[in-house]
């Protein structure tokens, strides 16, 4: 499944009313460690049928990043039953990552 851009339009349908959990990418396009963290986050998704991830931009929607507290980016959010489940903030491993979805 490939990775799903979100905003505050779709935020609701893609993320809090998902079946699966799901897994947030918070990033923006000049942040370095984003740029390394970005296609591992890509390959989590392919692999992993039974989870959704998606990408939101903090630049362009710095209320999502406000209402989830996000200070330093990136930071990965899962999301289960549209609740927040797990958090991690940094560029993290490929293994961590799955780790906030299991």
């Amino acid at each position: 499944m490939s990775v799903i851009e979100v905003n505050k339009d779709n935020f609701e349908e893609e993320v809090l009313k998902s079946d699966k959990i799901v897994l947030v990418d918070f990033f923006a396009d000049w942040c370095g460690p984003c740029k390394m963290l970005s296609p591992i986050v890509e390959q989590v998704a392919n692999e992993n049928e039974n989870i959704k991830v998606c990408k939101i931009n903090t630049d362009t929607e710095p209320v999502l990043a406000f209402e989830y507290k996000i200070m330093s980016i990136p930071t990965l959010i899962s999301f289960k039953d549209g609740v927040l489940y797990k958090k991690s903030i940094g560029l993290v491993s490929k293994e961590e990552i799955l780790d906030l979805v299991k």
